[in-house]
Order: structure tokens, then C-alpha cells, then sequence
């Protein structure tokens, strides 16, 4: 039941985290989410083995990371459970392909073991840019920002409502188990026997819940729209980072600025 707990405690750090202030969080949500999106299809679209190309995909994380004020080490912790399996996507690359790419002295780096580096700096980098968005920007505004391109109302609606669901499912759950170990004392977890009534009371239970919340919103003028959310006009300095943000992008994909640098180094 603790990592119940602790899953929520996260969601409230997370909604903390986007109600902050800072130069990213001032920033349109529109244009976040664009460039979020645009840096993940230019960090895919690296080829297997351009894995020093890929590195230069780093900056852009690590510099919004620092302009918004959120340790890195923050999505690391959050995405413990992700990140294991993003790796493991290429592991069996190295078994796969031994074509030499490399040689350092005696020891040959086969194009497996680059494709399996650049397979999990993908996956990295795309998971690192996706927390980045969700911690700077509240759920409202990037479902504001989804209509803003004519994203279907019901698809950002589910988007909305799931969020705000599974936050207070964890809350019922929570509920419930504090009651049934106060019946059961000393016993560890949930008996066999009561699963049943317990699922069924926590479906009972959330479906009212679900409804009370859907109700508020009508109150509060709810009609597909994001009307109550707060919105942030799109300034200069959006579009600038829009802008900034793609030509970085598109400068990285094209030139391979670590090798670049690396020679020039060397000279």
C-alpha cells in the first residue's frame, strides 16, 4: 500500500512541480508541446549507428532542465520503472550485428553495441523531453494547447478526465485498504476472499466520485472547452524558443557538431 501512496504523492509533485514559475513555465504551452514533439521525431530519426550525432540531443534537456528550475535527478527517480525497460529495447543488438564500426587498441566496438547505445539514448532523451513538458506545464494547459491545434474534443476530454480518474481512484483505493486493516488487524494485505467485494466496491465507489467531478465541471461552465484553465498569451519569446528550439534541431540532425568539435579539438 506504501507504493500506492508514494504513486500518488508523485502525481501531486508533479502537478507542484507545473505550478511553478520560471522562464519555462511562462512560456506558451503550445509551443512546449510542439517542440517536445518535433524533438522526438528528430531524436528517432537518427541512424543506428550515428550515436556521437545523437549525443549533441542532450543539450536541449539539460539546458531547459536548468532554465526551469527542476533537478535532473528528479526524472531519473520519477522514471525508475521506465527507464530499465527502455534500455533493454537493443540488448540483444551486440548478439546480432558484429560488423566492426570501431577500434580502440585491441578491443573492435561491433555496430551492435553502437545501434544498442543509440537505441537507449533514443529512448532517454525521448522519455527525458516528455517529463520535462508534464513538469512544466499543468494537465489544463496542455489539453488547452491540444485544442489550440483542433485536436478532437473527446480525445482531450479522456485525456483530462483519465488524469484527474486515476489520482482519485488511488484515493479510494487508499480509503478502502485503511478500512479493511482496521477490520483485519495484523493481516498482511487484502484475503483472497474479500477481492471480489473490493474491486466491486472501489468500481461503485469511483463511478459516484467520477460523477460528482463530471457534475462540478458542468457547474463550472464546462463544455469541451478549457475556458477555466489559465492560459498564457503567446508572446515573442514562445515563438523565439519556438524557433530557436527547431533550428537547433535541425542543425543537430544535419551536422554532426560532437565530431565537429572533437576535430577541431585535435587540431
Amino acid at each position: 500500500m506504501s507504493q500506492l501512496l508514494e504513486k500518488r504523492l508523485e502525481l501531486k509533485d508533479i502537478d507542484m512541480l507545473s505550478s511553478q514559475d520560471s522562464v519555462v513555465h511562462r512560456l506558451h504551452p503550445l509551443s512546449k508541446f510542439l517542440v517536445t514533439i518535433l524533438y522526438i521525431v528528430i531524436v528517432i530519426s537518427f541512424p543506428k549507428y550515428n550515436f556521437s550525432g545523437l549525443l549533441t540531443m542532450i543539450l536541449y534537456p539539460i539546458v531547459m532542465f536548468q532554465l526551469a528550475a527542476v533537478p535532473i535527478r528528479t526524472c531519473f527517480i520519477k522514471l525508475k520503472v521506465v527507464l530499465p525497460l527502455v534500455c533493454a529495447v537493443g540488448i540483444v543488438n551486440p548478439f546480432l550485428d558484429h560488423t566492426p564500426i570501431l577500434q580502440l587498441g585491441n578491443i573492435t566496438i561491433t555496430g551492435g553495441v553502437v545501434s544498442m547505445l543509440t537505441l537507449m539514448m533514443k529512448g532517454v532523451f525521448s522519455l527525458m523531453s516528455s517529463y520535462l513538458l508534464i513538469a512544466t506545464t499543468s494537465i489544463d494547459s496542455i489539453c488547452g494547447a491540444l485544442r489550440r491545434i483542433h485536436v478532437p474534443d473527446m480525445m482531450v476530454t479522456l485525456l483530462l478526465l483519465t488524469y484527474r480518474y486515476v489520482g482519485m481512484m488511488m484515493d479510494e483505493v487508499g480509503v478502502m485498504y485503511d478500512a479493511y486493516m482496521l477490520r483485519a488487524p495484523g493481516q498482511k494485505g487484502i484475503h483472497i476472499s474479500a477481492w471480489g467485494s473490493f474491486l466491486g466496491q472501489l468500481l461503485l465507489r469511483t463511478m459516484d466520485r467520477g460523477e460528482e467531478l463530471y457534475n462540478s465541471m458542468l457547474l463550472r461552465g464546462y463544455k469541451g472547452e478549457f475556458p477555466h484553465a489559465k492560459t498564457v498569451p503567446f508572446h515573442l519569446n514562445s515563438l523565439l524558443y519556438l524557433l530557436i528550439s527547431l533550428f537547433f534541431f535541425l542543425m543537430a540532425r544535419g551536422v554532426n557538431l560532437t565530431a565537429t568539435i572533437g576535430n577541431l579539438l585535435m587540431r
